[in-house]
């Protein structure tokens, strides 16, 4: 196998990986693409973009179906809260493209164990692991692992290869080529959208393991260690950042759940029970811990024991929301356990709320019935929904079509009129977008479906930021109503251009500017983070052309090759057609406009530059002089 000498960090590999032909094929990767496009989640899609171009449109489960993995140039460097990388492929369960990001160890130990990229195509004939290995790429039986859950796989591989290694494996649900299924590393880090861990099991690949001892050859080590270390301190004085190493994410359910605005019974209702309030689940945690190179420490180690013993980690306010008020459990105790179950067995969580509570809604108003489902299905009853995650995992009975996802009509008489999806997609967050217009702008646009980490404008609604630093963020007066259409096209714009550049550097969102904060890491801090690093001297201009050169190329995938256009900007029916109804809530009557929302939509295309002359809608190719500036 050739060996590619890295003597900066610049000298980037990527490794084709043949698992028909156990062919390994190491090529460096054209410094022009890096300079355009970075890496993680933007190289990940010029990449996909290639394999597309060369093959066309095939099935998820095709074994020509590529599955990327892609580390931002910044991932393992030491660069604050550089733990990110990205999964790509054909989504076996959206419209589109399946684009997932995970924290936690791999993208460092995968870029120690002398790799950048890697592109996976074909089908092992048996079960196989992949060894990342100082260089070296090995295949290994996997066929001991296979029926195991990801927890046991890991434990296995560590008692087989030692402890120095780390790894991203499927459970049972991938194995099973369930649609959601997702990929795991840890007790907790997934990449969990679009059902990269049902590709991996097609491919019959139920781990990568990475290894090694190389350093990354940082241009400047001087200069960029001494502003992380002035970044980290810059951080930890954020009370945000000490909220979230306090509390995680779960802290957000009680400001969510007091407006009025979380997904509950499959939207139907916009409030729940107070006893999913962060304090009623701090009593289960042991303690806060981290991803590699953060100071946030946001993930919190659950004392809810599952079989063997092994603890669990969360949940974060997305599974909380989802695999709790959205289907009706209000025990904290009982979310914790579907949490650590949908971890273990590798499914998304926020996908396999959505879909429980979407059955339970056709159940519940005579679309589906017990003669198709063998027994009652009812929000609330926590026996039926642990039963029924079992079953979607190993596609017993009814569960073989709720492992259908958004392709369950294919199975039976049904529509998606009320699931919460966009572009086949469920929406990620429990958080419902009807009050807040720039919330259900974002979800709308993503380009990988309805997920609120491709552009949440969090600062929308925190009225306690003077007018003059939001102008500034989004170099414009913004309407300050949460309930205006008004402006709300810029908050999006700047949150999608600075989240996908933020995903090609392997940095994570919670210390981004906009999401949760006006302040933390921008556009000044990351130009000073690649120049150290790389070498590479960017404007800041520059770098948020990169994020938006990076959502052109996503969209022209889309539109090229999954037939995806502007009518497929739109919203759920229920956001539509039906007022947020949870009485004296500050939320209550609160629905979204098709006209406002259209007009809002436009204002949106304009800004991107997706408006001709004439008034026609027509996307900027990313290869031509206008895509690339």
């Amino acid at each position: 196998m050739q060996v590619i000498q890295q003597k900066t960090i610049l000298d980037r590999r990527y490794a084709e990986i043949d698992l028909t032909k156990k062919s390994v094929s190491i090529r460096k990767i054209p410094k022009e693409w890096t300079e355009a496009y970075l890496g993680g989640r933007g190289l990940n899609m010029i990449f996909l973009f290639k394999q597309l171009e060369n093959n066309g449109l095939i099935d998820a489960f095709d074994p020509n179906n590529p599955i990327i993995l892609g580390t931002g140039i910044l991932t393992g460097t030491g660069a604050p809260s550089s733990s990110r990388m990205s999964f790509t492929t054909i989504s076996p369960e959206s419209q589109v493209f399946c684009d997932a990001n995970i924290g936690g160890f791999f993208g460092s130990h995968m870029r120690y164990s002398g790799f950048d990229i890697l592109i996976i195509k074909g089908k092992s004939p048996k079960p196989v692991f992949i060894y990342l290995d100082n260089e070296k790429i090995e295949f290994r039986s996997a066929k001991y692992l296979w029926g195991l859950t990801t927890s046991e796989t890991q434990l296995n591989l560590e008692k087989e290869l030692g402890e120095n290694i780390d790894t991203v494996c499927i459970g049972p649900a991938g194995e099973n080529l369930v649609r959601y299924a997702c990929v795991m590393s840890g007790l907790k880090s997934a990449a969990g959208r679009g059902g990269a861990g049902a590709v991996f099991g097609s491919k019959n690949l139920k781990a990568i393991v990475a290894h090694g001892g190389k350093g990354i050859p940082i241009i400047d080590p001087i200069n960029f260690f001494r502003i992380v270390q002035e970044y980290n301190k810059y951080l930890s004085k954020s009370n945000i950042i000490k909220a979230l190493g306090k509390y995680g994410t779960p802290l957000l359910y009680d400001v969510s759940n007091m407006l009025g605005a979380i997904r509950t019974h499959n939207s139907q209702l916009n409030a729940f029970s107070e006893s999913l309030n962060v304090e009623n689940f701090h009593e289960f945690v042991e303690k806060m811990v981290s991803c590699s190179s953060c100071v946030v420490h946001c993930r919190h180690r659950n004392k809810v024991q599952q079989k063997n013993n092994i603890q669990g980690e969360g949940p974060e306010y997305s599974t909380m929301g989802l695999l709790g008020a959205n289907i009706g459990i209000s025990d904290p105790k009982q979310v914790i356990i579907l949490n650590n179950l949908v971890n273990d067995l590798g499914l998304d969580s926020s996908s396999t709320g959505s879909y429980l509570a979407w059955f339970i809604e056709l159940f519940e108003k005579e679309i589906i019935n017990i003669d198709q489902t063998g027994e009652k299905y009812e929000f609330g009853n926590y026996e039926l929904i642990y039963k029924l995650i079992n079953d979607l995992t190993t596609r017993t009975g009814f569960g073989d079509v709720i492992a259908e996802g958004s392709r369950a009509p294919s199975k039976i008489d049904i529509n998606l009129d009320l699931l919460i999806a966009i572009k086949g997609l469920p929406q990620s967050d429990p958080h419902d977008v009807r009050f807040i217009k720039s919330f259900s702008l974002g979800i709308a646009t993503a380009t990988r479906g309805a997920d609120h980490l491709r552009s949440r404008p969090t600062l929308d609604i925190l009225t306690s930021i003077p007018d003059d630093v939001l102008n500034k963020i989004y170099k414009t007066r913004v309407d300050r109503s949460p309930t205006s259409y008004e402006t709300k096209e810029f908050l999006v714009y700047f949150s999608e251009n600075i989240f996908a550049l933020q995903d090609s550097l392997g940095i994570c969102r919670f210390v981004c500017q906009g999401f949760n904060s006006p302040k933390l890491l921008g556009y000044s801090h990351f130009t000073e983070l690649v120049k150290y690093a790389t070498g590479m001297k960017f404007s800041e201009s520059n770098l948020e052309k990169i994020g938006k050169n990076i959502i052109n190329l996503e969209r022209w995938i889309n539109h090229k090759f999954f037939n995806i256009g502007f009518e497929d900007d739109t919203l759920p029916k229920r956001y539509f057609d039906e007022p947020m109804n949870f009485p004296n809530k500050p939320t209550t009557g609160e629905q979204i406009s098709r006209e406002k929302f259209q007009k809002m939509l436009l204002n949106y295309y304009r800004l991107r530059g997706w408006i001709k002359e004439d008034g026609t809608l027509e996307l900027v190719n990313p290869f031509s002089k206008e895509g690339s500036q």
